[in-house]
């Protein structure tokens, strides 16, 4: 597995021409007091934003992830925030990603936080993994696990708080919670533009995508929301969002809009099903069923059973969490697979 994280990180090397602004970490091999290069990894996430956090170039920042485990002892700031001037791309991506050759589950950097609450926002405690200060950003191939701190209750694996930043992406990614030991509230907590949802699988959260502020330009694609214990996603008042080719399934409630507010959702492609509650009305935190407002749908499906791929063995499957061949959508490309393998 080593070898192959090494091959692959070379040929990165040799089609971007440079590494001036990517930088290397590696759980079991790299040292915090190391230079970040391929040969001489750093050790931990946090170590690698800090150093990025001090690039003043132009060129895409890089932070490439080795197989192994992340944990979070603190809340990780990717900044500077600068409005006029940030639009490098910044990207934190696992090292071998899964549509690589020879891409395993134990491929992928497991990231999980056991920080204390670290964020107090209106008298509101709660715990951040990460906290996105600027534009442009980018999480592919990895998987958020939640928070096992006893203390926490409230832990966001992902958040964009300011409402005025624009463009990030979430790809193939896994977010598992679990209520009853690593329970997590909200696996993305964002505002702002530009907010881009692909192949992703959440999986027990209690909410998956928390979205309120300045989310124009929203897409959710290829993804499966399952378990959701609240709510599947919440939603501000903005129409226009793409939401395609998507499994929501068995969550507490689907879709939580604003109340006071006449949407014009469209979903397509999709599979929406065993969901307690449809549609529903984000009243100050709590979810009423809404009966009014429904969205206009294309290719849908509304009923059906879906079984997921789930570990019961002593490996774990390759398409772990994807719909099993019985399963109702087995026929939507969602999960965190691009290219379509006859093994998958």
């Amino acid at each position: 597995m080593y070898r192959l994280f090494i091959n692959l990180c070379f040929l990165c090397l040799i089609q971007t021409g440079s590494a001036g602004q990517t930088i290397f970490v590696d759980p079991a091999k790299g040292k915090d007091q190391a230079t970040g290069t391929i040969q001489d990894p750093l050790a931990s996430i946090d170590k690698a934003v800090t150093m990025a956090n001090g690039f003043s170039g132009k060129e895409p920042v890089t932070i490439k992830l080795a197989p192994g485990l992340y944990l979070l002892t603190k809340q990780v700031l990717i900044s500077p925030f600068n409005i006029k001037n940030d639009t490098v791309a910044y990207t934190i991506e696992a090292a071998i990603l899964p549509d690589d050759s020879g891409w395993l589950p134990s491929s992928m950097p497991v990231i999980q936080s056991v920080s204390p609450n670290n964020k107090n926002y209106g008298h509101f405690d709660h715990c951040i993994g990460i906290q996105v200060e600027r534009n442009n950003t980018c999480f592919k191939g990895l998987k958020f696990l939640g928070n096992t701190h006893p203390a926490v209750v409230y832990y966001y694996a992902i958040e964009r708080h300011r409402p005025e930043l624009k463009d990030m992406k979430i790809s193939q990614c896994y977010f598992i919670g679990s209520k009853n030991a690593a329970p997590m509230q909200g696996a993305v907590f964002a505002q702002g533009s530009g907010i881009k949802i692909d192949h992703c699988i959440f999986y027990e959260c209690r909410n998956a995508l928390l979205l309120f502020l300045s989310v124009n330009g929203f897409s959710l694609t290829h993804s499966i929301i399952y378990g959701a214990y609240e709510g599947a996603v919440w939603f501000g008042k903005y129409s226009d969002f793409v939401f395609r080719d998507n499994i929501i399934a068995n969550n507490h409630c689907f879709w939580v809009g604003m109340k006071d507010y006449q949407p014009h959702y469209v979903f397509t492609n999709s599979l929406v099903t065993g969901n307690a509650i449809d549609m529903g009305l984000n009243n100050n935190g709590t979810i009423e069923k809404d009966s009014l407002d429904m969205p206009v749908t294309s290719s849908v499906q509304r009923s059906g059973k879906v079984l997921l791929n789930e570990i019961d063995k002593d490996t774990i499957p390759v398409n772990y969490l994807h719909p099993l061949p019985v399963s109702a959508g087995r026929d939507i490309p969602a999960g965190i697979f691009k290219k379509q393998h006859s093994s998958r």
